[in-house]
This record gives C-alpha cells, structure tokens and sequence, in this order.
C-alpha cells in the first residue's frame, strides 16, 4: 500500500496536459471595473436594478425550501410566477428550473426516446449537449447555422425514427450570431420536426420588453420548446422551459433534474418575478440596443470579428497564449475581458469574447478598439 498514490494518475496527467496547452482553468475573486465580460447585460444585477425592484415588493421570505416541489418545496408563488411567464412568452406551460443547466439536461435527457432522432447544430451550448448524452435517442449535428446541411439530414433519416427534434440556440454564446430561425420553424413545420429553442442569450436583449428572437419573430408557436435562463439579460438565476400544459406535465413526471432536487428558495423566485417586471419598463433596453449598433459601427475590419447582432462580439486570436496575453493586456488597462481558448472553442478558433451592456460608455467601447489595435 506504501506506493499506493491518494490522486488517480489520470487527473495529474490531465491537469497538466492542460497547463502545457495553455488552457488551464482557475478561479479569480476580482476584477476590472470596465466590464465587458459579464452576461449581466442591462445591468440589472451588477448596477442594483433588480435589488431595488426587490425592495419595492416588500416580501417576507423564507430561507430554504425544505425540500423539492413534489415533497414540499412546491408554493403558490411557484405557481403564480410560471403562469406570469407564460402569458409573457405567449405559451400554455412554463415551468422553473433551478439554472439553464438543469433546464437543459432536463429537457433532452426525458423527452427524446429510444427510437428518436435528435439533430442539433454544431455550436450548442454544452448543457445541451449534455442533455443530448444522456438520452437514449440516436443524435446527429449538422454545420453551424447550415440549413442545407440539416434539410440533408431531415431528409436522408426522418423516415427511420419515431419522432425527430432539432435543437439550437437563438443567440450563440460564443459566437454572438443569430439562428436563422424563420428557416429553421418553416422546416420543422413542414417535415413535422419538432423545434427546440435555447433563448439564454436573446431575452432581455431581442422582442417587444426584451421577449427574445422567438417572439420577435413570430415562430413561438412553431417550437416545441424554448429555454429561458435567467443568469443572464435577468441578472438573477434560474430557468423555464414554457411549452404546452402537456409538456409541463410530462416534465414534472419524467424529468429528473427537476424531480430530484431541491426546489428554488423564495428569494430566488422573487428575483425572477422582479427581473420581469423590470423587462416591461426598464430603458436599460433601449440603452443596450444604442451600445450594439455603436460598437458594430466602429469596427474596425481588419480586427477578424466574428459578424454579430447581439450583446456578444468575439475577435478571433488563434492560439490559447496569445488570446490569453491580450487578456492580461486589456486587464491591465482596467478592462475586463475573457479570453475563450480551447477546448471551449476549436483549436484555432479561440477568440476575445466581448459582452456590451447598457451601462458602457462610448468612450469605454473607443478605448477598447484601442487597445485591440
């Protein structure tokens, strides 16, 4: 037993294959005050917002939950809140989650079965991914944001599988760009696939009072489902999947992430009730929507931005110590900013990935560009 070592000889490998790419992760505790890094785009959680919304609702709140919704946990504010989001995302059911995570392993580890087929596009957020691994239906991916890439797919395997679900991001988190969703639900309709939305990054951001893409759009009724996190444009935590009363049912008896595990404490609830009743009067919006159009009209071309829409604009560095030096450039300028190295991105593809908020400056986003050039 004297030779017998406390740590798995895989674990220090890896770890220190990791240092020698450069892609070692870690914690820090303090950061730069120009943020443009966080997902906290209308500031509603880094700037109070949502704290003196808190205050005007004046709530007593119990700490803890005592156990999960079908024990204890469950309450009428549970109840209350889920049928408020519903009627905002124009839905039947909506049901919480206690983060984006758990919605999303949630969701594709239940619903898809043995027998089913899921597509989904290369760039999915990894809780998707996550979802897609643990569920027993055959999966494929098809080319970031290709619709003939997925037409090929639909065409050569939908009479093989029972039932068939595409899955994609509204907003991609790492790229910034746009689904092209009006194609995708007119697709899905036609082929009689069923349509699964992550709208994480497009609410609070997209829509009439920052509904997201789907309602922007018009497609809401053409997805199965759609996934709203709160860590984000809310600035809270949290999220819902809003469907049919069915598929909110179906969720409560065979999704595990919701089943097995404590349910969200008052307070939490209480801050995503805040965060929407924030969405319908806030300027913040607006602000926000000023800052994108202002960035995306000051960049430079030769800086290889990857084209963007949203609060998120990523310029590609190849190389994980290269983007990680003008990381530590920008940080030490009191700018904050995360490098993405792989493997979070492709090897080659890693980039610098700039969120822009409301609350940035115009001088803020021009001493940016100078540091970039």
């Amino acid at each position: 037993m004297g030779g017998f070592k406390k740590n798995p000889s895989t674990i220090v490998d890896l770890l220190q294959h990791r240092q020698i790419k450069g892609s070692l992760r870690s914690l820090i505790t303090s950061y730069p005050s120009i943020d443009f890094s966080s997902n906290d785009y209308l500031g509603f959680s880094s700037k109070g917002l949502l704290a003196e919304e808190l205050k005007t609702m004046n709530a007593s709140v119990q700490v803890g939950s005592t156990g999960s919704r079908l024990i204890s946990g469950n309450s009428l504010l549970f109840q209350e809140i889920e049928n408020s989001v519903a009627k905002f995302h124009e839905t039947e059911g909506a049901l919480i989650f206690n983060s984006g995570y758990d919605a999303n392993l949630g969701l594709l580890s239940s619903v898809p079965q043995k027998g089913d087929l899921i597509l989904s596009d290369e760039l999915i957020h990894a809780s998707l991914i996550d979802g897609i691994r643990l569920s027993f239906a055959t999966h494929y991916k098809f080319r970031h944001n290709d619709i003939n890439s997925l037409k090929e797919l639909i065409s050569r395997h939908r009479d093989s599988f029972n039932e068939v679900y595409v899955v994609v991001e509204s907003v991609y988190s790492m790229d910034g760009d746009h689904a092209p969703l009006i194609e995708l639900a007119s697709i899905c309709r036609d082929g009689k696939v069923h349509l699964i939305v992550d709208e994480a990054h497009a609410i609070g951001v997209f829509g009439k009072e920052g509904r997201g893409l789907c309602q922007e759009l018009n497609i809401h009724d053409d997805c199965f489902a759609r996934i709203y996190t709160y860590g984000k444009a809310m600035g809270c935590h949290g999220a819902t999947i809003v469907g049919s009363e069915e598929l909110k049912n179906y969720l409560i008896n065979f999704s595990r992430s919701f089943i097995y595990t404590t349910a969200m404490p008052e307070h939490s609830l209480l801050a995503i009730k805040a965060a929407y009743q924030l969405l319908i009067k806030t300027p913040e919006i607006k602000k926000l929507k000023a800052n994108i159009h202002y960035f995306t009209s000051i960049i430079d071309s030769s800086l290889d931005f990857i084209e963007s829409r949203s609060a998120i604009h990523c310029k590609l560095i190849p190389g994980n110590r290269e983007v990680q030096q003008l990381e530590e450039k920008c940080a030490t300028e009191d700018v904050f900013i995360k490098s993405i190295k792989s493997p979070t991105v492709k090897e080659g593809k890693e980039r610098l990935r700039i969120c822009l908020h409301s609350f940035n400056t115009e001088q803020e986003m021009g001493f940016l560009f100078k540091l970039l050039n």
